[in-house]
Order: C-alpha cells, then structure tokens, then sequence
C-alpha cells in the first residue's frame, strides 16, 4: 500500500501546519549545511569526511536537496501563476 502523490497533494488538512514544517525543513537544512561546510581540519585523517571526492559529493548532494526544498516552498505561490 502505497500513498499516492495526487492524494497527498490534495489533503488539506495539514496546511495549517505548513508554517511549521517549513521551520523545521529549513533548521535541518541550517544543521546539515553546517555539518557539511565544516572544515576538514576537525575530522581525523581517514575519516569519510576527509576525503575530498566523499565531501564534493555531498556538497552536491545537498544543493540538489536545498534546491527542491525551496522549489517546494516557493510551488505554492507561483501555482496560481499557471493556470
């Protein structure tokens, strides 16, 4: 059993908490940008953090995921810019 997009798109009920939910997406957001633009110097040589490729990686990894959380921040203002 799955839950489709189309379904949760259009539940409703959860809307008076969105200002809540973007808080806490942009918080994690906040901690996990921290933890990954740290500098190298605190992780121990040999650690995933050290290596240079592992943390190019991630870096990549997290503006693909800060790109769609502010693409699904913003969609519902410039939704009715469409249609």
């Amino acid at each position: 059993m799955g839950v489709s997009g189309a379904w949760i798109g259009n539940l409703s009920a959860l809307e008076p908490y969105r200002p809540l939910f973007i808080g806490v997406a942009l918080i994690a957001l906040f901690f996990a940008g921290r933890q990954i633009w740290r500098p190298a110097l605190t992780c121990a040589p040999g650690e995933v953090c050290a290596i240079p490729q592992v943390r190019r990686g991630y870096r990549w990894a997290f503006g693909v995921v800060a790109a769609l959380v502010l693409v699904a921040l913003v969609f519902p203002y410039l939704a009715p810019l469409f249609y």
